[in-house]
């Protein structure tokens, strides 16, 4: 994986660290601390020429002697799973960051300034890649990701006393303490299940489907409530008396429906009659049907 990083502080110029790839981290990590570090005077020079002049060269030098600290910071995060050299990677971002807003007229050192600005760009980092579903979102939930388990006496449940005491000193809510404890103590679950499961096992997937509340399928209920209550009661209007009245005998009657042959009686016709007539109001029926769509 290359690791190659880059910041624009002037046009048509750019800053370049040095490739971070696959296997290389230790040879990074001995060549970045090899870097001799700035004087105070050597760094206000630096600064100064990077902000008045656009130096890259200038800019350079300040990130290189300041990636030690992003190595140091970024180790302090690895009980979150996630790669050591990805880590360094947007630690390395936040630092180029600080650089190009670096005022050295500040009275603050560049390894003051930024330690905030690499922090800040691990954690976003962390928060993106650490559950496929966001974890922390509000700036207490941030406050409480990065520090709750650290504050914790133990593995067990958090008692009352120790959700309000971490609560006092984060500055956030109790239920904020509880609600966060149980994100973290929760782990994502693959909803399709995995290819070497059993055939017979359930993937959680088929326990969220609810195949009654499918759009198409709501649709489709009503439309056919709809046909029933409105549409039949129009066709069998559009119906002659006679034809309308077999119809209803024939079909509309479930508990006892009349035949062909007790309608022929009825109507003094033979049944092969009653027959036609019921095939060409079915038929008229279904095409008002299908209009009425």
């Amino acid at each position: 994986m290359s690791m190659t990083t880059a910041m624009t502080v002037a046009p048509s110029t750019a800053l370049t660290l040095p490739s971070l790839a696959a296997g290389s981290l230790d040879s990074y990590i001995q060549s970045a601390n090899r870097i001799p570090m700035l004087t105070e005077a050597q760094e206000l020079d630096l600064a100064r020429r990077l902000r008045d002049e656009g130096d890259v060269d200038a800019a350079r030098q300040l990130v290189m002697s300041h990636l030690r600290l992003v190595i140091a910071v970024a180790r302090g995060y690895l009980g979150y799973g996630l790669p050591h050299a990805d880590l360094i990677q947007e630690g390395n971002i936040g630092l180029m960051k600080a650089v190009k807003r670096y005022d050295p007229e500040r009275g603050v050192r560049l390894v003051s300034f930024a330690i905030h600005w690499v922090k800040a760009e691990i954690h976003e980092y962390i928060l993106r890649n650490w559950r496929l579903v966001k974890i922390a979102t509000t700036k207490a939930q941030r406050k409480l990701f990065f520090n709750l388990r650290s504050m914790k006496q133990d593995f067990t449940s958090l008692g009352p006393d120790e959700v309000q005491h971490i609560a006092n000193t984060l500055g956030v809510k109790p239920e904020e303490v509880m609600e966060m404890e149980t994100r973290l103590s929760g782990g994502d679950v693959c909803i399709d299940g995995s290819p070497d499961e059993d055939d017979e096992r359930v993937a959680p997937i088929a326990w969220l489907a609810d195949q009654h509340a499918e759009p198409s399928q709501l649709l489709e209920a009503s439309e056919v409530e709809y046909l029933r209550e409105h549409g039949l009661k129009a066709a069998l209007d559009s119906l002659d008396e006679r034809s309308r009245a077999i119809v209803a005998r024939r079909w509309l009657n479930e508990d006892d429906a009349a035949t062909l042959h007790e309608l022929a009686a009825e109507y003094g016709v033979s049944a092969e009659r009653i027959r036609q007539i019921e095939a060409r109001a079915m038929q008229k029926m279904r095409t008002h049907l299908l209009a009425a769509q």
